[in-house]
């Protein structure tokens, strides 16, 4: 039996601006750092939570140069198939924060039926969504 989801990825094309973005403007801290040999192992997390977004560069080892600029043809597309959802307690103040460092905002904030949400995009076209959830029942 599964007890958690540890790592999750999404592909970036430059891992320094990746980090600037998630760190500086999203706020999230660095798990992980490392020279990896063919790769830059590079992770971070919301700040105290246990699973780590694997800010991953197309390339080497798990593509060769055809397929890596396939698939960073189609991050910069927005068609990367990586999304984030983030939670808030201030889903207004998170907003206000990344309007004012310039991001691509594709959604302003508005009520959902799960709760309130606002969606950006990152640097490279990843889609990311941040607000705060509604308290469902879950037996229904």
């Amino acid at each position: 039996m599964l007890t958690r989801n540890n790592l999750s990825s999404i592909y970036v094309l430059d891992q320094d601006e990746a980090l600037t973005f998630y760190t500086e403007v999203l706020g999230l801290e660095v798990g992980a750092d490392m020279d990896f040999g063919p790769m830059r192992w590079l992770t971070v997390r919301v700040p105290g939570d246990q699973k780590e977004i694997l800010l991953e560069r197309p390339g080497a080892p798990a593509h060769d140069e055809i397929t890596a600029a396939q698939v960073r043809d189609l991050v910069t597309k927005g068609a990367g198939g990586g999304w984030l959802a983030f939670t808030t307690e201030d889903v207004q103040g998170m907003f206000e924060k990344v309007e004012a460092s310039g991001v691509e905002i594709t959604q302003e904030p508005m009520e959902q039926p799960y709760g309130t949400d606002f969606a950006i995009r990152d640097p490279f076209g990843n889609h990311i969504r941040i607000g705060s959830l509604k308290q469902w029942d879950q037996q229904h």
